[in-house]
């Protein structure tokens, strides 16, 4: 049986971390860090204690572990790619490379190129093919060490989450229809990053979860009222899609 804890109590303190710190260099464990802790009080009495958290304009990743696996965590390093007009950072993404034990993670929250007309899909597999080309994480010590990857897609376990931006191919009255009828798997079908993966363009090996809920973007606020649905402003009007998602491989 699945269980889900409702309520939580949040005790946190700052970390002295600054961006400097964490943009081009790595630390060797929880020595190098300010460990903020989080106690949970909803029945299993865990601990959690944050390891890393960053921010570039609107994207921001924090990465929290149980509290008795923070000696285990080191060579803590992140890296940053903007890919908005003119090199801004309101497109791209923030990545951190970790070892947990002697396993090498990869996190990366990113915020690809908006855009609901065709061929803007392609836009977005650029950013990817970019931000995997681009990011890098650079070594401090000068003997190489085998076990600590500079790319991404050297790491062991890599987890890919964020605002992708990929829409459903079809009109807005169209996506509509089957959104009444909860139709997931139709509205599927015609996902760009399910095609755009299907057709090896994009995300080649990655796996994602099973999507079997409504479309997350876009809502009014405060709301459970698509934007647009009750305004016909084209200006105003989003056509529904599953914007934001989680790849891992």
């Amino acid at each position: 049986e699945r269980r889900y804890n409702r309520d939580s109590c949040f005790r946190c303190q700052q970390s002295d971390v600054s961006d400097g710190d964490l943009s081009s260099e790595e630390d060797d464990g929880p020595n190098g860090v300010v460990f903020s802790e989080v106690a949970t009080y909803s029945g299993s009495g865990q601990q959690y204690s944050l390891i890393v958290s960053k921010q570039m304009v609107g994207i921001f990743l924090t990465i929290w572990v149980r509290t008795e696996l923070v000696q285990h965590v080191s060579h803590l390093k992140s890296s940053c790619i903007s890919r908005g007009i003119m090199g801004l950072g309101n497109k791209g993404c923030i990545s951190v490379s970790m070892l947990l034990y002697q396993t090498s993670f990869c996190f990366i929250c990113s915020h690809l190129a908006s855009g609901e007309k065709e061929g803007d899909e392609l836009r977005r597999n650029s950013d990817v093919v970019e931000i995997l080309k681009n990011t890098q994480f650079p070594r401090r010590c000068k003997v190489p060490d085998s076990r600590i990857p500079e790319r991404i897609l050297d790491h062991e376990r890599i987890i890919w989450l964020g605002d992708l931006n990929y829409r459903i191919a079809l009109s807005h009255t169209d996506t509509l229809k089957l959104l009444k009828k909860k139709d997931w798997e139709s509205l599927l079908n015609k996902d760009q990053l399910k095609m755009e993966r299907e057709a090896g363009r994009v995300f080649k090996g990655w796996r994602e979860g099973l999507i079997k809920f409504a479309p997350t973007y876009k809502y009014s606020y405060n709301s459970d009222t698509y934007l647009g649905e009750t305004n016909t402003s084209p200006s105003k009007r989003r056509t529904p899609a599953w914007c934001d998602r989680i790849l891992w491989k």
